[in-house]
């Protein structure tokens, strides 16, 4: 069967966030054991696997993703980069809907070449400061502003810094990092310079489900969308993960829905032998 590399979230290749994609042609996923030995083997943030639906279903595909060491929940730049891939093969057209474990979401592409996706907004609830984040602010070896947890779909705490510049400097403690329980670490600030096409900054660790720096992190965008639209009072905002590869998350927020919208690259496309 075809696997393909798909940089997600850019207009270029090697940068945005890498994903592996594979669509199968059966009408249920293989065992979870190969699934996951081929994520391992792929050694990506994500890999893909998708199957058609029946006609009579509620979404079009089924859609599972894998990290390295366990499935996860949510992901949304693998979710684009599948359906870049639908797109390309011509195997959807127009909007595609996908069963996951996050209910069912959807994707549309348009005829520049974006894609949105249509997802769940995290719910976020505020952490004291520094009592519940103590541990966190060591680990990430810096003063910590403001602290949220993110769910349900994500598990993730949602740590705002001071600036800009302290989200690009951070060398956090990884070790550290993986001993806190839950999915990731998303670090934020408000952009230094709005003008410069982004209104805030973002990284995203998660070594305890085997991804030490996440690239670009669609799903951690539920999160932020709506932490950032609170703050800047607009619907409609922009977020650059400043990570080494870069990437730029179109986000618009539509109530309990969050629409993501970014490009997508094919940047290898082989055969998977075993």
């Amino acid at each position: 069967m075809r696997i393909r590399i798909v940089d997600a979230f850019t207009d270029r290749p090697f940068a945005g966030n890498p994903a592996g994609v594979v669509l199968l042609d059966t009408d249920a996923f293989p065992d979870d054991h190969w699934l996951q030995q081929v994520a391992a083997e792929v050694n990506l943030a994500e890999t893909a696997f998708a199957h058609p639906l029946p006609r009579a279903a509620e979404a079009d595909w089924a859609l599972r993703w894998f990290t390295p060491v366990t499935e996860a929940p949510m992901c949304g730049h693998a979710t684009l980069a599948t359906t870049h891939v639908l797109r390309a093969t011509g195997a959807a057209t127009g909007t595609v809907r996908f069963a996951t474990l996050s209910g069912v979401l959807s994707a549309t592409a348009d005829d520049g070449g974006s894609i949105t996706l249509d997802f769940p907004t995290a719910s976020l609830t505020e952490l004291p400061v520094p009592e519940k984040t103590a541990e966190v602010g060591a680990a990430l070896g810096a003063q910590i502003v403001a602290a949220h947890h993110a769910g349900p779909f994500i598990d993730d705490l949602l740590i705002e810094v001071a600036d800009e510049k302290t989200v690009r400097a951070l060398a956090p403690d990884l070790a550290a990092l993986r001993r806190i329980s839950h999915r990731g670490i998303i670090v934020t600030a408000a952009a230094e310079d709005p003008g410069r096409g982004y209104d805030f900054v973002s990284r995203m660790f998660a070594p305890g489900v085997g991804i030490d720096e996440d690239p670009v992190t669609g799903s951690a965008h539920t999160a932020l969308a709506p932490y950032w639209s609170a703050r800047f009072g607009r619907d409609e905002l922009t977020g650059l993960q400043a990570s080494a590869r870069t990437g730029l998350v179109r986000t618009a927020l539509r109530g309990d829905r969050t629409l993501l919208t970014g490009g997508a690259v094919t940047v290898i496309d082989g055969e998977l032998l075993t």
